[in-house]
């Protein structure tokens, strides 16, 4: 048996990021998702997003009950990498391995990112990741529309800065 964990939404401007552990033999799939507050200011700053994605790794493992002797695999996105630390601290190294995460797991932690963001009022892109360059600007778009929308910004991220609608915040 074994647990996959991977993200979604670190790239987008948009709301958090969810993370999620994926049980294939079961088809067992839970999620939480790093606030966007993560993502403003000084918490981006101090870049504690990677302990919260630290924390929410650990909780997923331990809601899903790993089994003994259970390997987890966790996605190489530098978004993870304190969670491989807290998992390897926890599980011990030979538990854990990071790796490319594909199939059903990315498909579905990528479904609950979209629906996320559909609880929004957003209506995302069908080639999101594929366009990114479009993606960007469909969601800069969606926010300049209604600048109440700015609090769903990830406005930590330095590159937005450039643009009019974030310089202010």
């Amino acid at each position: 048996m074994t647990i996959l964990i991977d993200d979604a939404g670190s790239g987008d401007i948009l709301w958090g990021v969810v993370i999620g552990a994926y049980r294939p033999e079961t088809d067992s799939f839970i999620y939480d998702i790093i606030d966007v507050s993560f993502f403003k200011n000084e918490l981006y700053n101090e870049r504690q997003y990677l302990q919260e994605a630290a924390k929410i790794s650990i909780k997923l493992i331990d809601r899903l009950g790993i089994l003994e002797n259970e390997k987890i695999q966790i996605c190489q996105g530098d978004i993870l990498n304190e969670a491989a630390k807290a998992l390897i601290e926890k599980f011990g190294e030979d538990r854990i391995e990071r790796t490319r995460i594909e199939g059903r797991a990315q498909e579905l932690v990528e479904i609950a990112y979209t629906d996320e963001l559909r609880n929004l009022g957003y209506e995302v892109r069908p080639d999101r990741t594929d366009k990114w360059g479009k993606n960007f600007w469909h969601m800069y778009d969606w926010v300049k529309d209604d600048t109440n929308r700015i609090k769903w910004v990830k406005t930590g991220f330095p590159n937005l800065k450039r643009y009019k609608l974030f310089q202010n915040l």
